[in-house]
């Protein structure tokens, strides 16, 4: 089952935040990912206005995306992630019940 990062963060120093982004997709290519959006534009149509950075990552399976969140290399650029900006990564695993999910999962 394919894994995906969902990535939201506000930057508060965009200096610091490109040595991040320049580090990232090698390692990211390394476990088999792929960027779905990256910090494209985000439309809200429901809800309060979302106005942080979105990022979507997908990667084979959840093995793979633990090994490259752990990862030396990704630890050591997102060092710069965690000085420039404030947020969050989820991981959420795909199911193969797509067509009629439990709503209560």
């Amino acid at each position: 089952m394919s894994a995906y990062f969902v990535c939201t963060m506000t930057v508060h120093d965009p200096e610091t935040y490109r040595k991040y982004t320049a580090l990232t997709p090698a390692t990211i290519e390394r476990y088999g990912g792929r960027f779905l959006t990256r910090g494209d534009r985000v439309k809200t149509l429901e809800g309060p206005e979302f106005t942080e950075r979105l990022v979507l990552i997908e990667f084979p399976d959840e093995q793979a995306a633990l090994a490259w969140y752990h990862d030396a290399d990704y630890q050591s650029a997102s060092e710069f992630r965690r000085l420039a900006s404030k947020g969050r990564m989820i991981l959420q695993v795909g199911r193969d019940n797509t067509l009629n999910p439990d709503p209560k999962v």
